[in-house]
This record gives C-alpha cells, structure tokens and sequence, in this order.
C-alpha cells in the first residue's frame, strides 16, 4: 500500500471520531455497542457540550441502521432492580455545560436493527435538539469503549 493510499485510510477511518456541531452544541466521543448478529438492539452514548449562554435539550434522534430510535436511561425501581426507560422529555443540556450519555445511564436506543452493528463499523445518527436544531453524527460500532457509569475522554461532565 503506498504512503498516499496509507494517509487516505488512516483519515477516512479518523473522521467518524471528529466532534459533530451544530449551533452551540458538539457532540464528542459518540460510539455505538457492538452487538451480536441476532440482536433486535442496540445503543449509542456521547457527550453533548454546549458553549451557548442558553439551555438547549436533546428532544430525538434517528438511524437508519434501527426502525426506531428512542432515548432511555436507567432507574431503580422499589427493589433495587435497575430498568431501562424511554426519557419523552428528552436530555437537558445546561448553557456552558455538558451532559454524558454512558452505559448505564442516558444514552441512545436503538430498537429493531436493521443490521447488524459490527466493530469498525459506523451508525449514523440525526440528533435534534430544542435550540440548536439538528446534528449529524457518525459513531463508531466498539465492542468495549468505557466502563459502565465511567468518563469519557478528559473532559469532565458538567450540568448532569
């Protein structure tokens, strides 16, 4: 493979790992779960940055690779059991702060799959927000990205 031909993949395969914005609000670190090839879901987690002075809220978000996209997070119920939810409201991203979608937190769901989500693969991601309007992004399919409930990245989450 020539030096060229090198520096091209070594871009391509970058560029899903770049931050996606629209407006005040960046999206940074998405990645989406690697999952088997019978599995009717899957999930994506990020960090959403907003750098406005206003208040924004991730209302919904779509994929081709799912026939539905919800978003969801974890709560206990009276016996300690943890289940997931869907949030209709939606996650708040407070002005100058940030909010982590993690493994075992809020995060992206995505039901009935239309493939297989595959490491070194990508899932492309319409984020829409109240504010900021629409925010394209392409996460990279992982089988193991961060512990469930750690950090992502260096930055610290603000504002959860």
């Amino acid at each position: 493979m020539s030096l060229k031909t090198t520096l091209a993949a070594s871009l391509i395969a970058l560029a899903p790992a770049l931050p996606a914005a629209a407006g005040d609000i960046a999206v940074e670190g998405a990645y989406a779960r690697a999952s088997s090839m019978m599995a009717q879901s899957g999930a994506a987690f990020m960090t959403l940055v907003n750098s406005g002075a206003t208040d924004d809220r991730l209302i919904a978000a779509a994929s081709d690779a799912a026939d539905r996209v919800e978003l969801h997070t974890h709560v206990s119920d009276a016996n300690g059991v943890m289940q997931m939810i869907e949030v209709k409201e939606g996650f708040p991203v407070p002005a100058h702060g940030s909010h982590e979608l993690r493994r075992g937190g809020d995060h992206v769901m995505l039901l009935g799959l239309t493939r297989s989500l595959t490491e070194g693969d990508s899932v492309h991601l319409t984020l829409t927000f109240e504010q900021a309007g629409t925010v394209e992004v392409d996460a990279p399919v992982g089988v193991v990205r961060q512990p469930m409930g750690g950090q992502m990245g260096s930055r610290p989450a603000m504002g959860n």
